[in-house]
């Protein structure tokens, strides 16, 4: 992998790797909130080499993927983050579970994989207050 004149890596042929411009746009538009930036004003932060028609596509799909809020702004629309860092990772995990049909399962071999620090975090964090032998899979 090389670098391209913004430091971004990308492969031989030029190309950035799956889901790195998406990561780009995201960082432009979490350093702008919570002032919402339309399709050009990504574009203008990204150095602009990018087409405004790629830019229009990533955003559009970020939005298709619930990680933008987009608002009219004139004739084109404004996007801003649907949720900070820690809330679209709360959201994937969520989602991952939805599309899980034996969740109880999959919950407890992610309860299983945890560190023991983070799992006592979960605990605290859901208000657990029974001995951790009591608990299935212990």
């Amino acid at each position: 992998m090389a670098a391209n004149a913004h430091g971004d890596a990308v492969s031989a042929g030029g190309r950035r790797p799956g889901g790195a411009l998406e990561a780009e746009v995201l960082a432009v538009l979490r350093k702008a909130a919570p002032r919402a930036l339309t399709p050009g004003e990504v574009r203008t932060a990204l150095g602009g080499a990018l087409s405004y028609s790629t830019v229009v596509t990533t955003l559009s799909r970020l939005h298709d993927k619930d990680v933008l809020v987009r608002t009219p702004r004139g004739r084109a629309f404004a996007y801003t983050p649907a949720a900070d860092e820690p809330g679209l990772a709360a959201r994937k995990m969520r989602q991952v579970l939805e599309n899980e049909p034996d969740r109880e399962a999959v919950l407890s071999r992610f309860v299983d994989d945890l560190a023991a620090g983070e799992e006592q975090l979960l605990r605290r964090l859901l208000g657990a207050d029974l001995d951790p032998g009591q608990y299935p899979g212990q």
